[in-house]
């Protein structure tokens, strides 16, 4: 995109929900309840756990980081935010039942009328998608922000794939360039196993975006044509363990921010490097997932760059503890704060309207 078409991008943005303000007593994560799949049993046809954005939020309430009244409640995307990024063909072939169940790898879907399929599938993604948009946001006046769903890193502006129906890491990014001054240049950090296909395709001719991605070299989705727009590009061998994996990570994370000084940096924090799980092949540990993501907050904050983490794939029950205690430990480590909680002044009630950003999903009829 040229400086002329960026600038011409500034004076027609669109009317957004998704950038309204948001109280400094409010921790910038972002969740809705909406995120969590559950339809008859369905979303157990694919192996990721569609629920586990709800067991992350429900480990950091045990823990007592959060509560219902201090993070921030994620707004649907609506059909003119997803236009951003999205072509108009594209949204309208969601429509088609079968175009869903082949994105989301469900095949029972395509045998559901699509108006079950957009409010039990599509509506949590679009909500999850609006949680990004808001966190990138949210990470530019903060210094950090984490979007607990999000990350559809296979997703571009024409196609969806591997469970991704929506370029949520592209639009986040667009969003800031069209809409926040002083925001022109963006890095993306891609430690999920798979490529990330999706957003470098949408990137493939913008020299603002910077993409680190690292990757199992041998599973989905191979796309050598979305390569072309890597310009960091560690390729994994099957079994890789923490010592290798960690080295990598912090010499190439280091090295990235070094050669060009983004304003935002994207974090696609996935968990499917976890030993064991059935699609990544990586025999990473749950404290190699730890330390991993304490490596690029220390390197976001010891340069002053904000940063907005988003946890991508995962498919194993017991990544949502991982996310959570990866969470727990950023904080403890100084790398994300509490500020929300100095504002204590306020009623948990007053707290908990101030960091709901109304309805999700207005525009949509509840079932």
């Amino acid at each position: 995109m040229s400086h002329k078409e960026d600038n011409e991008g500034k004076r027609s943005s669109h009317h957004t929900e998704l950038y309204t303000s948001i109280p400094r007593t409010c921790l910038p994560i972002v969740y809705h309840p909406d995120y969590n799949i559950t339809f008859m049993g369905l979303e157990k046809l694919h192996p990721f756990d569609a629920g586990k954005w709800g067991k992350v939020i429900r480990f950091l309430k045990e823990e007592h980081f959060i509560t219902d009244g201090n993070i921030v409640e994620a707004r649907e995307a609506t059909e003119e935010d997803l236009l951003v990024v999205h072509t108009k063909r594209y949204i309208n072939r969601l429509k088609w039942s079968l175009v869903v169940a082949t994105i989301t790898e469900i095949p029972p879907l395509l045998f559901l009328p699509n108006f079950l399929v957009q409010r039990k599938v599509l509506r949590p993604l679009r909500t999850q998608t609006g949680g990004t948009i808001m966190a990138g946001k949210l990470a530019v006046d903060r210094g950090w922000a984490i979007n607990v769903g999000g990350g559809f890193h296979h997703c571009s502006s024409d196609r969806g794939g591997g469970f991704c129906a929506f370029a949520d890491i592209t639009l986040a990014i667009k969003f800031l360039f069209e809409r926040v001054e002083g925001i022109s240049r963006a890095t993306i950090i891609d430690l999920d196993a798979h490529q990330g296909n999706g957003h470098e395709r949408d990137f493939l001719d913008d020299r603002r975006v910077f993409i680190m991605d690292v990757y199992n070299r041998y599973i989905y989705p191979g796309d050598g044509y979305a390569k072309r727009a890597i310009k960091r590009k560690v390729e994994l061998d099957w079994g890789t363990e923490d010592s290798e994996y960690l080295q990598k990570v912090k010499l190439h994370c280091d090295g990235a921010l070094n050669e060009v000084q983004p304003d935002i940096i994207v974090y696609n924090a996935g968990t499917d490097i976890l030993d064991g799980d059935p699609l990544g092949g990586l025999s990473i540990s749950p404290q190699g997932i730890v330390n991993r993501d304490e490596i690029v907050f220390r390197a976001a904050t010891q340069r002053g760059i904000p940063i907005l983490m988003v946890t991508s794939g995962g498919y194993q029950k017991k990544t949502a503890r991982i996310i959570a205690d990866s969470i727990l430990n950023l904080h403890r480590q100084g790398l994300i704060g509490a500020e929300a909680l100095e504002g204590e002044g306020s009623s948990s009630l007053v707290t908990s309207m101030m960091c709901s950003s109304g309805s999700v999903g207005s525009t949509f009829t509840a079932v």
